[in-house]
């Protein structure tokens, strides 16, 4: 008989994904108050490796950041990014001239297919008290035929993204915020057009689930025997899944094809969930470039350097957008979107 779970690991940085996920980087940081610039005040960036600071130290990283944590403009090729915003704020901007600001429950899936330069920089928006933030950045590949697509972004906002609220039958809840697929008669909203995601045969599901103290729930199955699915228990005490004690801050690769039983025991927990069919492709990967062959990936780099995706429009590399911007989202055609 084949187990259900086929692998339980602790988590790393990044969180180890299967085809036709690339990536998964899980960030929480507890963000003091701002230096009323949107910045970290001078004082609590003393000892940092400022650049490259990936290490927790008082609670938080200023990433790539100099001043305002987070990652200042860079280039990306052959694949598409979800940014899934739990607490905070995430202010974006790219070379198409679009740009954003997105908070808790907001979601921005990006398709950066033949190339484009974007920012994604953390604005310490409150003065008078910490800022903290939690996102996760999921890369899902693009196929052959899709990754030389003109880039593409769109926001998933908090108000409509499908929520599931499910009460086992000792009336204890299980919420389920839907970003991609199809789970229990709801429909997530459109992915971008070219995404692996935005045909439903490929059965790509990213769910985020919050479950009560003692709750369960019962993840339906996927029809296909080439898709794959994994958990990702990313806050919480402990999960009974199949007859193993799981605890939190671990990966957990199940077949997709049965369904799936998750008690909660002690506290409430939470997960993210990545299914999909493999799009079974070589991937030649070099930093922020996913292809398809090494020569693709020198083509990628030759581009970049005569082209620099479209250039950078906006004054700073690390952008941010002013204090009295509420979410919003600039498109490339100048269509803006407030929230």
């Amino acid at each position: 008989m084949t187990p259900i779970i086929l692998n339980i690991q602790p988590l790393g940085f990044p969180w180890k994904t299967q085809d036709p996920f690339l990536f998964c980087a899980h960030h929480r940081d507890l963000y003091p108050a701002g230096d009323g610039s949107l910045g970290i005040p001078q004082s609590q960036k003393a000892g940092r490796n400022i650049g490259q600071d990936f290490t927790i130290k008082d609670g938080f990283r200023m990433y790539h950041g100099s001043n305002v944590p987070g990652f200042p403009y860079h280039p990306h090729r052959g694949f598409e990014t979800i940014t899934i915003n739990k607490e905070g704020l995430v202010d974006h901007s790219d070379s198409l001239g679009g740009a954003g600001r997105f908070g808790a429950g907001d979601v921005q899936w990006m398709t950066a297919g033949k190339g484009i330069l974007h920012s994604e920089m953390f604005p310490m928006l409150h003065e008078d008290k910490g800022n903290t933030l939690e996102i996760f950045q999921v890369w899902l590949n693009l196929p052959r035929v899709s990754k030389m697509v003109p880039p593409h972004f769109k926001m998933l906002w908090s108000e409509d993204v499908p929520v599931l609220e499910h009460k086992d039958d000792n009336g204890l809840l299980t919420t389920v915020d839907i970003i991609a697929g199809h789970l229990n008669g709801k429909n997530a909203l459109e992915p971008t057009p070219n995404s692996w995601a935005a045909l439903p045969g490929n059965e790509v599901l990213v769910l985020t689930i919050k479950m009560q103290a003692g709750a369960t729930y019962v993840l339906p199955k996927a029809k296909d025997t080439q898709t794959k699915s994994a958990l990702y228990y990313y806050r919480g005490s402990q999960l009974e899944i199949a007859g193993h004690r799981i605890p939190e801050y671990h990966s957990i690769e199940v077949v997709a094809t049965e369904d799936l039983q998750i008690k909660n025991l002690d506290t409430d927990s939470f997960l993210l969930v990545l299914q999909g069919k493999p799009i079974n492709e070589p991937v030649a990967q070099h930093g922020p470039f996913v292809m398809n062959t090494q020569e693709e990936i020198r083509e990628a780099f030759k581009d970049y350097q005569e082209t620099q995706f479209g250039g950078w429009p906006w004054p700073e590399q690390e952008q941010t957008h002013q204090s009295s911007k509420g979410r919003f989202a600039l498109h490339s055609d100048g269509r803006e979107e407030n929230r």
